[in-house]
């Protein structure tokens, strides 16, 4: 007597040829799923992310609206920039003629529409399977179909392990790195201007932008910090004959009511160099006024300084 049984004939070969499917269809390169590559996405969120920390210490506007009584040497001191540069970007041919409501750009390519993203690139990981598993047979049952949907989920697990675990690069990591260094530059090493009494110190709550030594006329002014004189000159109300050094893309420092003046525009000093003679060009005694900026916003010079010294 022939005796009956479900995984014997036609379906057991059905079982073996959907079995042999599954498991083609999970190691098969060709028809493999695509999944996405993380590594560009990181790359671009890590560079935002620096830009956002930079901006965020950043307090400059995109764009200045000129106001009555602003010239382009106040502008771009109020802002920590070299007015000559300011000039380049605007287009501005002449620095002292500027209009009452026209948009001074204070950085390029900032005021521009930032573009969107480009959408991430969708691609198979390679040799996610190296070699064929081998063919499994399974009589056809309950059990059988169940074992065979472990196989599947235990396929895609492997495959969301893959795409989870990509270490980030060295080349992300140094972007991530080289996006916190621009934020803010180091501070300089600063030495005092020149000696003397203190007779002045900053105070933001009654707009006293820097502290004033008096001294002797005649007597030498020192650049605080190496760097690269920007300003030379008396175009700035207030100040008489005023030196800006720009000392990096963060600080710069200004020496205000000089008698004479050493040094000329685009002119590199270090820490030490004599700029200029004390006076008292618009000033009611002989005194140095001395301001350190940061971003253009004028800050403590006694943070800086050893002014117990003075």
């Amino acid at each position: 007597m022939k005796s009956y049984y479900p995984g014997t004939g036609r379906n057991r070969t059905f079982v073996l040829l959907l079995i042999t499917t599954v498991l083609a269809g999970c190691s098969s390169g060709g028809n493999r799923a695509p999944v996405i590559d993380r590594g560009e996405a990181t790359k671009k969120k890590a560079e935002e992310s620096g830009k956002k920390a930079s901006r965020n210490k950043d307090w400059r506007p995109e764009v200045h609206v000129v106001q009555k009584g602003d010239t382009l040497y106040s502008i771009a001191f109020n802002y920590g920039f070299d007015y000559h540069e300011l000039a380049e970007l605007n287009r501005i041919q002449d620095p002292s003629v500027i209009a009452i409501g026209q948009e001074i750009r204070l950085f390029p390519g900032r005021a521009k529409t930032a573009t969107a993203a480009a959408p991430v690139e969708a691609k198979p990981i390679e040799n996610l399977v190296k070699e064929q598993p081998k063919l499994v047979k399974y009589a056809y049952s309950a059990a059988a179909m169940a074992q065979i949907d472990k196989v599947q989920e235990q396929k895609s697990a492997t495959a969301v392990v893959q795409v989870e675990s990509i270490p980030k690069s060295d080349s992300q990591a140094e972007t991530a790195d080289d996006s916190a260094d621009d934020s803010e530059e180091a501070v300089p090493e600063w030495s005092l201007p020149t000696q003397g009494k203190l007779i002045g110190r900053f105070s933001e709550s009654a707009n006293r932008k820097g502290i004033d030594i008096a001294g002797k006329l005649g007597q030498p002014v020192l650049s605080s910090a190496s760097g690269k004189v920007v300003y030379s000159g008396s175009g700035l109300r207030g100040y008489g004959k005023l030196i800006i050094i720009k000392h990096n893309k963060t600080y710069l420092s200004a020496y205000a009511h000089n008698d004479k003046i050493l040094v000329k525009e685009g002119q590199s000093v270090t820490r030490g160099q004599k700029i200029a003679e004390m006076g008292k060009t618009d000033a009611s005694q002989v005194e140095l006024h001395f301001e350190v900026r940061r971003y253009g916003k004028p800050v403590d010079p006694a943070k800086y300084l050893p002014l117990g010294k003075s």
